[in-house]
């Protein structure tokens, strides 16, 4: 059987189009067909490699679509991923990297679990966006990670919903409505709670809201979520994903709730570094301290 693995590379990076290399040169000599993006298949400068246009159809026929970067090369490739169903492996080579898989460490031990089919699939949740203004359509979207009303000069009036009940007027400087994968990432900055990845449900996070009640809010997965700029008030900005970008004028209606397709991530077996128990995760990625830790006594 004929496998195909599309490979995406931040290639503003030398060490990344590097990595890049290493990595279709260890897939071709596997056996495996390679695509990449037309974009970068002149930097990659690679042999018995196909170009795609960096479009929906890119992952169509990918059994694995491989991506060098950071969380935001992570986020633009599943762009491509997600109408084909495509696992995204992320390969960390930036800082935090919560989305990746692995470090450029295991990079060689990463592409051998590929080839050898040692990897589980796991879902993560996405949300599907409408944001309306006097039943014009702005935006029907979606995001992995979260969805964010912001001022552009001055603050904020919104009311904030959540299904279809009025929950408090806020003066601010915007509200993140965020999946758990998104909370760790902007939600976290503002002061939202960290969602473990299998637990389903929806954030709401206010952005230096002007308010007595102001709290972040965790709400049911079933849950719509709902934000209004108040009419007679400054617009703001929505963006998904920090990556897609709308003008919000007053008057607007945002509605987020429960995506209807996932986003799927490949989680490899036998790479020292993958595979750990998020609670693992959190105190690497941010150097939580753990001294004196005993654990459960031994019998």
């Amino acid at each position: 059987m004929n496998r195909t693995v599309l490979v995406a590379v931040h290639t503003g990076r030398e060490a990344a189009v590097e990595s890049a290399r290493l990595v279709i040169k260890r897939l071709v000599d596997a056996g495996i067909t390679v695509k990449v993006l037309d974009t970068e298949a002149d930097e990659l400068g690679c042999h018995g490699i196909e170009a795609v246009h960096g479009d929906p159809g890119a992952a169509e026929d990918a059994e694995v679509m491989i991506v060098l970067g950071g969380d935001g090369s992570l986020l633009r490739a599943a762009e491509l991923a997600k109408p084909a169903g495509t696992p995204l492996l992320g390969v960390n080579l930036g800082h935090v990297g919560f989305l990746a898989e692995a470090e450029v460490a295991d990079l060689a031990s990463a592409v051998d679990a590929v080839v050898a089919g040692r990897y589980d699939v796991e879902e993560r949740m996405t949300v599907d966006v409408i944001a309306r203004q006097n039943g014009r359509l702005i935006a029907d979207t979606w995001a992995l990670n979260e969805v964010t009303v912001e001022k552009q000069e001055r603050m904020l009036e919104v009311v904030a919903e959540i299904d279809g009940r009025p929950l408090s007027r806020w003066g601010c400087d915007g509200v993140i409505c965020a999946t758990p994968t998104g909370s760790t990432a902007y939600a976290f900055s503002a002061g939202g709670p960290v969602v473990w990845p299998e637990v389903e449900a929806l954030l709401m996070v206010p952005i230096s809201a002007h308010a007595l009640f102001a709290k972040p809010l965790v709400v049911s997965p079933r849950s719509t979520l709902a934000v209004e700029i108040l009419p007679d008030t400054p617009g703001g900005v929505m963006w998904c994903d920090g990556r897609r970008k709308f003008e919000v004028p007053s008057g607007t209606r945002v509605e987020v709730r429960r995506g209807a397709e996932p986003v799927r991530l490949a989680r490899l077996h036998g790479v020292e570094s993958t595979g750990a128990p998020f609670t693992d995760r959190l105190v690497a990625k941010f150097e939580l301290p753990v001294q004196g830790w005993r654990g459960r006594a031994r019998p």
